[in-house]
């Protein structure tokens, strides 16, 4: 299955609200309200259509079939001062979309889309390093592991390891 990233619309507050009130899907991002409730999915796209699109590169994963119905979240973060070229990927698609390569589509979509529209010259991410599934994603996009940030987070109680992945613009211009 293929898959499409596009603007969040309002109307996919509900479908947000339903994957993530997963607890499989929450265990492996940073802390949301659990239940994750519709309301909640309106302020985050609220949030998303009112950000600065050249600080904050925020899509829905919608199927690539006629109803585009919204099956996760993809979203690039412009960092600060120094850091001001360098972005963070954070990403999730709802339980039953899971081992499809919708993931690994949406994350290529993304970062070919940043890479050509703004100035920035890295993205990174650093899933869990329990999440082999989300680090087989950044592999298959192109992206290398740069090491382990041992101790890195605090979850549900847990202190976790994480994986740092990057990919660089000049990694993938060519294919642009």
């Amino acid at each position: 299955m293929k898959c499409n990233i596009r603007k969040w619309r309002v109307s996919d507050a509900k479908a947000l609200a339903a994957a993530l009130s997963n607890q499989k899907v929450q265990e492996q991002l940073r802390d949301l309200p659990y239940p994750y409730t519709e309301q909640d999915g309106a302020a985050f796209i609220s949030e998303m259509l009112s950000a600065d699109e050249n600080e904050i590169f925020a899509f829905a994963i919608a199927t690539d079939d006629a109803a585009g119905l919204a099956i996760g979240s993809i979203s690039v973060f412009r960092q600060g001062n120094i850091h001001q070229k360098t972005a963070e990927l954070g990403y999730y698609i709802a339980e039953e979309y899971w081992g499809k390569g919708i993931a690994t589509e949406a994350v290529k979509q993304i970062c070919a889309y940043v890479f050509h529209k703004s100035d920035i010259l890295r993205i990174y991410a650093s899933p869990f390093a329990h999440n082999i599934a989300s680090c087989k994603v950044l592999e298959k996009a192109g992206f290398q592991c740069e090491g382990t940030l041992r101790s890195n987070a605090v979850k549900n109680g847990k202190v976790l390891d994480m994986k740092m992945y990057s990919l660089l613009k000049e990694e993938i211009t060519p294919a642009l």
